[in-house]
């Protein structure tokens, strides 16, 4: 029986209905196009700063996905030293972090290079430097070998299978297909879709392959945007956040779930992947526009002298973001930030206050009293 997507006659020909994706295509172009516009008036270092975090975040939830847990420190170290920071903590940094750092950067700045198999290869021995996938040896920087690749899950005699792989011996024409396809398919976001979704279905290595994908999707986006914003926001932060989502959208596509017709119809899973693309552009936006607000704040008060504590406050309000900055602030709040006396606290509020830092929240008084930070 014909169940799973590659034992369809007409694969790897997979159709999909524009109709239902064009407004999901005009907002993700246009979310692209704001951070693009945010970037222009972004310093570098608030740039820098951004692509640390985002980069933290991709390493982290990429790994996450498949169940494997990265030191952020660690992660955090790697990234600051390959994109030139200072006063890095050498010994925080960790050889498999490390080396999935590279990837990513690969990914997203060497776009215009062809992908090929001894790239991808270099991929796949960067991610198991040492052969093994926990406390299991594998084969590294080659196909996976000739054992029925299937994704299951329960306990042992009671496991449903998910997902079975094509089989071993299509591997070197499916992924020269797939690789040929991908060098000569202009860059788009449907190409994105399909490239994270074709690259899974494959699943050409013993492990790791989730991972590739989305390094994969990384490279076509960053072919697409040219620009710096495609480190600004990290793709896997928002599908770990959707696990159940994503692992419903490939089972209604690659053929867990079976379909009365039209087997090589992948809508749903365009619809799910550029849904999820819009959430890590607009949760990126909404970052990148604390930024913002903390360097008008910084300008309009660089010679008012604040203290290190009214600082401090002041910053951590503005990291957060001020509408998402709970309960805005108050005396009580200022204590525990500033780590401050009550006394000390007062004259602090009310110096800002003068210098127009803040104002005071109308209808709040007394042990109530609230206070916003003016941008």
């Amino acid at each position: 029986m014909k169940r799973w997507i590659w034992q369809q006659d007409n694969y790897p020909n997979f159709t999909y209905d524009l109709n239902k994706l064009e407004h999901l295509i005009t907002n993700i172009s246009k979310e692209q196009g704001y951070l693009i516009a945010m970037t222009d008036i972004m310093s570098e270092d608030n740039i820098s700063n951004r692509q640390l975090e985002a980069l933290t975040s991709e390493a982290i939830n990429t790994s996450a996905i498949e169940g494997e847990i990265l030191n952020k420190h660690s992660v955090k170290a790697s990234i600051q030293r390959k994109l030139g920071f200072k006063n890095i903590d050498y010994n925080k940094i960790d050889e498999s972090a490390d080396y999935l750092i590279e990837v990513l950067i690969d990914a997203n700045t060497n776009y215009n290079q062809d992908l090929t198999l001894e790239r991808l290869f270099g991929w796949h021995n960067a991610l198991f430097p040492r052969g093994y996938s926990g406390y299991t040896k594998i084969n590294v920087a080659t196909f996976r070998g000739p054992e029925t690749m299937e994704v299951i899950s329960g306990q042992a005699g009671r496991q449903t299978v998910y997902y079975e792989a094509p089989p071993r011996q299509n591997l070197e024409k499916d992924m020269n297909d797939f690789l040929k396809w991908f060098n000569t398919t202009p860059p788009s976001l449907i190409k994105a879709a399909i490239a994270h979704l074709w690259f899974v279905i494959i699943h050409p290595f013993d492990d790791g392959n989730g991972r590739l994908s989305r390094a994969v999707t990384d490279l076509v986006l960053s072919k697409i945007e040219q620009s710096k914003i495609s480190r600004l926001y990290s793709m896997s932060s928002a599908i770990n956040t959707d696990r159940n989502g994503y692992y419903k959208a490939l089972e209604r596509t690659t053929g867990y779930i079976k379909k009365d017709s039209n087997h090589m119809d992948i809508t749903v899973w365009c619809e799910w992947f550029l849904s999820t693309l819009h959430k890590a552009l607009l949760d990126t936006k909404n970052k990148l526009g604390y930024i913002v607000d903390k360097t008008k704040f910084w300008d309009k008060h660089k010679h008012s002298n604040l203290n290190a504590r009214q600082t401090k406050v002041i910053n951590k309000i503005l990291d957060i973001g001020i509408e998402n900055f709970k309960g805005d602030l108050s005396k009580k709040k200022y204590l525990k930030i500033a780590d401050t006396t009550a006394s000390t606290a007062s004259r602090d509020i009310s110096e800002l206050l003068e210098l127009g830092c803040i104002m005071k929240i109308e209808g709040t008084a007394g042990r109530n009293i609230r206070y916003k930070v003016i941008i």
